[in-house]
């Protein structure tokens, strides 16, 4: 039997507001003390009142929009009511019939395709407690800390459009990155602010067979949840070629043992008996209120990996590279200032020598230090033929240690490429007489050897031999008659 693969994915996405969604306690609760960034309302007590995080509706409307979706005029909230130790009130405020964003689609590229899937809704709703086990001597318990109970939190629910494993992990980087653009979320999935449930079902190309739908949850990671769709893939499918009965069900991943395993079966809207939230109002959306939100978003990534290729010239690749994160492709753009002559060598020193040193240090581009006019100070000496390549990468560490411009230091540490000729001229022949070896290669005719007698040259010179005069120079004397 031949089956097809059926996903769509749950993403929920912590907003990046400084209070919570319904109280005025601070969402900055990574790295707290247990249970101090609360009040009565987060803490479910009665007689407190929730009120709406104004900022928090319009992120997700923000977020509606760059998925394309169409923003009701009228939206409300809603009580899902289950019994968790998480969920300090009993219920969770969220949204059920009336969500703030609908029927939308992000559109992205991967491997070179044009991807297109649904997004079936995005809603707004707050986020639970978080349970901490722990073991004391054998015995097995758990704490509750409410510091994120109450932070903003957006589900965005896509449609079954997704078909493999590799197709889900390159939709949730894409969807991340749209976040990203849209500074409305961190989503960092190590620290909990961006998480994903999966449902995934097999059916048989002729449609003949049918299998029920299996929620996959505990995937902290893009590789977690692409190794536990592949599991589940093959589980399925294993399954309903011995004809077995599969069941709609709950199933979680175990990172450390590569598998899903049982926890309940999958439960429906109607066991949260959801109701109109009674302590809050209804969302009233103008067509004005929506038009201004749109008209203040930034250009998106998709939009913008296209522009560059367009606009400078940059293949798709070095185009992914620095737009992958906004921060990165802002910097770009502002060392250019509309210049497009210099656009491949201004993303050839972002996508090597400035991104090997934020590997390097574990920094983001920010955290680096740099500026944007800097960099265009650097890419300037080297094509004016101030220093070289090699030196301009030491000028670059140098920047980024002292925060100094390129010019300075060049000028203070005296790094100015050496371009005599007389100069390098009685370098090089140094350089011939130290070396008969290569010098006789070369002339039996190892190309090679000539790469090496120039980086004796640069390293003679502390590298600061003009590297194309240095070369010329040794070619001429390599080939000058043998007296």
């Amino acid at each position: 039997m031949e089956f097809e693969t059926i996903i769509g994915l749950e993403v929920h996405a912590q907003l990046l507001t400084r209070s919570k969604m319904f109280c005025g306690c601070s969402a900055d609760y990574v790295g707290a003390e247990p249970n101090t960034h609360v009040c009565p309302v987060c803490l479910g007590l009665p007689g407190a009142l929730p009120v709406i995080n104004r900022q928090a509706v319009r992120y997700t409307i923000m977020t509606g929009l760059a998925l394309n979706c169409q923003i009701p005029a009228y939206s409300k909230f809603d009580r899902k009511n289950y019994m968790y130790p998480d969920l300090m009130k009993g219920y969770q405020i969220s949204q059920y019939d009336l969500p703030l964003c609908v029927n939308g689609y992000l559109e992205y590229e991967h491997d070179g395709v044009r991807k297109r899937v649904g997004i079936r809704r995005v809603h707004l709703e707050e986020d639970t407690a978080k349970l901490v086990h722990a073991n004391d001597g054998g015995v097995g318990y758990s704490l509750v800390d409410v510091n994120r109970a109450g932070v903003p939190l957006i589900e965005i629910v896509t449609e079954p459009d997704l078909r493999s494993p590799e197709e889900a992990r390159a939709f949730l980087m894409a969807l991340r990155q749209v976040l990203r653009y849209l500074g409305v979320s961190t989503a960092n999935m190590e620290e909990g602010a961006f998480r994903c449930d999966a449902n995934i079902s097999q059916r048989t190309r002729d449609g003949s067979i049918i299998g029920p739908k299996v929620e996959i949850k505990n995937m902290n990671s893009f590789r977690s949840v692409e190794r536990a769709l592949a599991y589940e893939v093959e589980r399925q499918r294993a399954a309903l070629q011995r004809g077995e009965q599969l069941i709609q069900e709950t199933r979680g991943w175990l990172e450390d043992q590569g598998m899903t395993v049982s926890q309940r079966t999958k439960e429906y809207a109607e066991d949260y008996r959801y109701f109109p939230e009674p302590d809050l109002p209804p969302l009233f959306l103008t067509e004005a209120e929506v038009a201004e939100i749109r008209a203040a978003m930034p250009e998106l990534p998709l939009a913008r990996w296209e522009r560059f290729q367009a606009e400078y010239g940059l293949s798709p690749q070095e185009s992914a590279l620095l737009t992958e994160e906004r921060e990165v492709a802002d910097f770009f753009e502002a060392c250019l200032q509309g210049d497009r002559q210099r656009a491949k060598a201004v993303a050839n020193w972002i996508t090597g020598p400035l991104f090997a040193l934020m590997r390097e240090r574990g920094l983001s581009l920010s955290g680096l230090g740099i500026r944007p006019e800097q960099l265009r100070q650097l890419v300037t000496l080297v094509e004016n033929g101030t220093i070289n390549a090699l030196t301009a990468k030491d000028v670059l560490e140098a920047v980024c240690a002292t925060g100094k411009d390129p010019e300075t230091i060049v000028a203070e540490q005296g790094l100015a490429q050496v371009s005599d000729v007389a100069q390098l001229r009685a370098v090089v022949q140094s350089v011939l007489e130290q070396n008969p070896k290569a010098v006789a290669d070369y002339r039996r005719g190892k190309s090679a050897a000539l790469g090496f007698l120039l980086g004796q040259v640069m390293k003679a010179l502390g590298g600061r031999a003009n590297p194309a005069v240095a070369r010329e120079l040794l070619e001429e004397a390599l080939q000058a008659p043998v007296d």
